[in-house]
């Protein structure tokens, strides 16, 4: 065991290789804990920060690519460049750790810290052009919910401090041996799983109390890899969903949910597509959330980053992968996708490097691909206020917490995970849903085209869900609510702490050094 624990290499891919298990939809989510203990071994053992990163990032690539292996479904060139990209940043708050162990003689601080440091590197990275969400250590307990239910509160990246803090803390135990710092890790590990249980086992998911809303959720199982499904156009695209909308709506029915890329194909808001839809839902009397591919037209004079003059006219376009809301009274409205894939949806620092091009050399805006979104509109209707929250959308709550804070009464979301085929992809998208269902005290209704679609209580409790690659539509009932937790409240306040204690820190030990 020591021999092996000397090794640098056998210490980095193992612990890749739990962090990567840890994952849904294996779920052995404990195997975090050692996992970063062997990190904090690696970044004990290595002689330099150049040295760790050079080690580390095997250990990296081997998490990224068993949590991620399914980015290659899709586009393989893109797959491995997001793993290889997304490990060399990973290699970045080991090296901060390494740092605080070195700078200080105070075991809970060290740890502190090193959460600190990791917690903050997540933050950031969902917070700029190269987001990436899908790996955060929060991630990995979605499916865990009595544990976890303290995020409520702290918003998932709780979780992540969590396990960081308590393996810090343990790693550091297990060097010095004092009996006094086993107290502190015992309680860093049983407190956040002791308040979560106390939340669990008072949860009332409010059926009783509140406005039951009857949903309609469609799951059309298109094929996304043949244009229009491999049928002739979008008039026989939009035939096949209405016939399994009316072959699953009940006199009850009081919303229709079709999946993101429902409408395979970019139409206009008042295109005779979007108006034959506006029929339907005034015919059954019911509104209707779809995906679609929208196009939208500018003044000549607009300051927007457009895509190009659209064809016959002389107005700016841009294209979005967007959300329909279509009211029982026939009237449309929509939301715009924003927080998109990037390199598959959006350029990165696309208006960055427009903004640069003061000479024009580069149409910036013809290679932007979708256009982003900014704005939190909802469907609303006398019942009910819901989003249409995109796909990648869903995993960011920070973003969702603004459609929470302007009184969604219950979270909707519509996805297209045929890109991945049936691999690992679509089973964690639908439980990353689940921490949103207890971030915001929400139920949650999920509709997306090939599977899996569901509700789920705000606790975190799968009520209802589907099987992968089948078409089908099943009714159920979410609830209206308007609590609003303590992270709905203050947002992002742990990450921000843990940002603020960082910087100081490393500038202190900086100048304390010189």
């Amino acid at each position: 065991m020591n021999k092996w624990l000397e090794n640098k290499w056998a210490v980095s891919i193992t612990a890749g290789i739990l962090l990567g298990l840890s994952f849904p939809p294996i779920n052995l989510s404990f195997l975090s804990f050692p996992a970063f203990i062997l990190f904090f071994h690696l970044a004990n053992k290595t002689d330099s920060y150049k040295q760790l990163a050079y080690y580390s990032y095997a250990g990296f690539v081997a998490w990224n690519l068993i949590g991620t292996y399914w980015l290659m479904m899709a586009t393989v060139p893109a797959g491995i460049a997001a793993i290889l990209a997304n490990s060399v940043l990973m290699t970045i708050p080991l090296c901060l750790a390494k740092y605080f162990s070195q700078k200080s003689r105070s075991p809970v601080l060290i740890a502190v810290l090193q959460a600190s440091a990791w917690v903050g590197y997540e933050f950031l990275h969902h917070h700029w052009d190269l987001s990436w969400t899908w790996l955060a250590i929060g991630n990995a307990w979605s499916n865990w919910i009595g544990i976890i239910q303290y995020i409520s509160a702290t918003g998932f990246l709780g979780i992540s401090f969590w396990v960081v803090l308590t393996s810090s803390l343990t790693y550091q135990l297990i060097i010095s041996k004092k009996r006094s710092l086993a107290y502190a890790t015992l309680g860093a590990f049983l407190i956040f799983p002791a308040w979560s249980f106390v939340l669990y086992s008072t949860d009332n998911t409010g059926s009783n109390s509140q406005e039951a809303v009857n949903v309609a959720i469609i799951q059309p199982n298109h094929d996304s890899y043949q244009e229009y499904a491999g049928m002739s156009g979008l008039t026989e695209v939009v035939d096949s969903l209405i016939s399994l909308t009316e072959r699953t709506i009940t006199p009850e029915t009081q919303l229709i949910i079709w999946p993101e890329n429902a409408i395979d194909g970019a139409i206009f808001a008042n295109s005779r597509t979007a108006f034959r839809i506006a029929d339907s839902a005034r015919s059954w009397r019911i509104p209707l959330i779809t995906g679609t591919g929208l196009f939208k037209t500018y003044a000549p004079d607009t300051d927007e980053l457009y895509r190009g003059i659209y064809p016959g006219t002389d107005l700016p376009f841009n294209y979005f992968n967007a959300t329909l809301f279509f009211n029982a009274d026939g009237s449309i409205s929509d939301y715009e996708k924003a927080n998109l894939v990037p390199v598959v949806e959006r350029l990165p620092f696309v208006e960055f490097f427009n903004a640069i091009d003061v000479f024009g050399w580069v149409n910036w805006g013809s290679i932007q691909q979708f256009g982003k979104g900014s704005s939190p509109d909802m469907l609303e209707t006398p019942q009910f206020k819901t989003p249409g929250l995109i796909c990648y959308d869903s995993v960011y709550p920070s973003w969702i917490r603004e459609f929470v804070r302007d009184e969604a009464s219950f979270i909707t979301i519509i996805t297209n995970d045929g890109w991945w085929g049936n691999t690992s992809g679509h089973h964690q998208h639908f439980a990353y849903a689940r921490l949103r269902a207890i971030e915001f005290d929400r139920w949650i209704a999920r509709s997306a085209n090939n599977g899996i679609s569901g509700i789920i209580a705000p606790g975190g409790q799968i009520m209802q869900q589907t099987d992968y690659w089948v078409r089908t539509g099943f009714t159920g009932q979410v609830f209206n609510r308007s609590t609003q937790t303590f992270y709905t409240r203050f947002g992002d306040w742990l990450p921000i702490t843990c940002l603020i204690l960082v910087f100081p820190f490393w500038g202190f030990f900086y100048f304390k050094k010189n």
